[in-house]
């Protein structure tokens, strides 16, 4: 990247630019949907590849000049495929929401069924919510966590499937953090007639490593995104069967999308290049103990986590017993106020609003991706514990800010 053009072009982006790569690099980001990708797929999806126009598919373009992003789409195909064991792979879709898009238009038709978890329970936006396409254009009925356990149940899934007879069942979550039973729901689906899509948008890197099972081969589809702990370019990915590959490829073009983002394609082959080496199986079997032992850490402490623990990248806190006055909200604001980077999220019985909620999400892709492990686990725990228990006092937020900046200093996001 050419800093000094885009500083004398536009020194507004510049310096944004340039303070969001300090801010990453001065604060922890916790969040478990983020990662730190490499310099390889930065510079990837900051190439000459974004001039391209590329409607269609390798081999079957409608622009001239399409060799070498023929040559990158078909390589992030074959590496895909590689990684997950899939017949077919689409890696054009800009997002995971697209990619669960090109699946419904696929398969459904507007005003057929979905049963999806509920939003607040761990869901997404895309699998229907009322606010969301999904919810505009399609029936959706919704499966709910046993509250108790904070666990998917699924005898509850299949008396809801024979309820309201579903044409797709989703599965796959934005804030679950235990292993899912795709074989089960698989079955539930084919007793009431119905597809399972399987959205891995969050463990896409732990099923290509086999730190979770794989949906592949036993859901109809599988979604994703592929900037989270796949840690490649930015956008979204559908696999299925060969079978669907037309109906797949057609939804997403022309029936969902242009001219494909061919700088993130870009990305996405140099990132699923470097998740087939041995050095990714180590780095996500680092971040799936980083996060076990956070989870250990923060419940001895008496902290409740939805669950109980975590089997993936993530866990959920649950304020509401070890500390009914304090919300995600204002515990995610102080913690960014010491440079700890989170998010609030809606916990199984949730009795405030999305906006303000009872509980944080916690995940490890990004700290990992930096180099900590267990020593700076403790730290990290320490430092949240502390927040915790006196969010506003200001001698607490010096000290751990303090423990923070050391923390981060050490570990760099980016070389400066």
């Amino acid at each position: 990247m050419d800093h000094e053009a885009l500083r004398s072009a536009d020194p507004l982006v510049a310096e944004a630019i340039a303070a969001e790569g300090a801010r990453q690099n001065d604060t922890i980001s916790l969040i478990a949907s983020e990662n730190h990708v490499s310099e390889a797929v930065l510079a990837a999806q900051g190439s000459v590849m974004t001039n391209k126009y590329a409607e269609g598919y390798p081999g079957r373009r409608y622009y001239a000049g399409c060799a070498e992003v023929d040559r990158v789409e078909q390589a992030a195909i074959d590496r895909a495929k590689e990684l997950w064991g899939a017949e077919h792979v689409n890696v054009q879709p800009h997002s995971g929401t697209q990619a669960n898009q090109a699946v419904y238009t696929a398969v459904l038709n507007p005003g057929d069924c979905i049963l999806s978890l509920a939003l607040e329970h761990g869901g997404h936006l895309s699998h229907g919510h009322r606010v969301n396409f999904t919810g505009q254009l399609y029936n959706v009925h919704q499966y709910r966590l046993d509250e108790s356990t904070g666990r998917l149940d699924y005898e509850q899934i299949a008396e809801r499937a024979k309820e309201v007879d579903p044409d797709i069942i989703v599965a796959g979550f934005s804030a679950y953090p235990r292993a899912i039973d795709w074989e089960r729901i698989q079955s539930i689906a084919d007793e009431v007639g119905a597809y399972q899509l399987a959205d891995i948008a969050h463990i896409s890197g732990l099923v290509a490593t086999g730190a979770h099972p794989s949906p592949v081969g036993v859901a109809d589809f599988v979604t994703g995104s592929t900037h989270k702990t796949i840690r490649a370019g930015r956008g979204g990915i559908v696999m299925c069967e060969d079978q669907h590959a037309d109906a797949i490829d057609s939804a997403v073009f022309p029936g969902g999308q242009g001219g494909p983002l061919m700088h993130n394609i870009a990305g996405k082959a140099v990132g699923f290049a470097e998740a087939l080496t041995t050095a990714f199986e180590a780095y996500i079997e680092a971040v799936v103990d980083n996060a076990q032992l956070l989870a250990e850490l923060l419940q001895s402490a008496g902290v409740e986590l939805v669950t109980g623990g975590t089997d993936t990248h993530l866990m959920l806190v649950d304020l509401q017993e070890s500390h009914p006055s304090l919300t995600g909200q204002q515990l995610e604001e102080a913690l960014e106020a010491v440079g700890i980077i989170l998010n609030k999220n809606t916990v199984p019985g949730e009795q405030r609003s999305p906006f303000v909620t009872s509980g944080v999400r916690i995940g490890t892709p990004a700290v990992t991706s930096r180099g900590m492990r267990g020593p700076e686990m403790e730290v990290l725990a320490d430092c949240i514990l502390d927040i915790m228990q006196a969010p506003a006092d200001e001698e607490v937020r010096e000290s751990v800010s303090a423990r923070v900046a050391e923390l981060a200093g050490r570990f760099p996001a980016y070389a400066v």
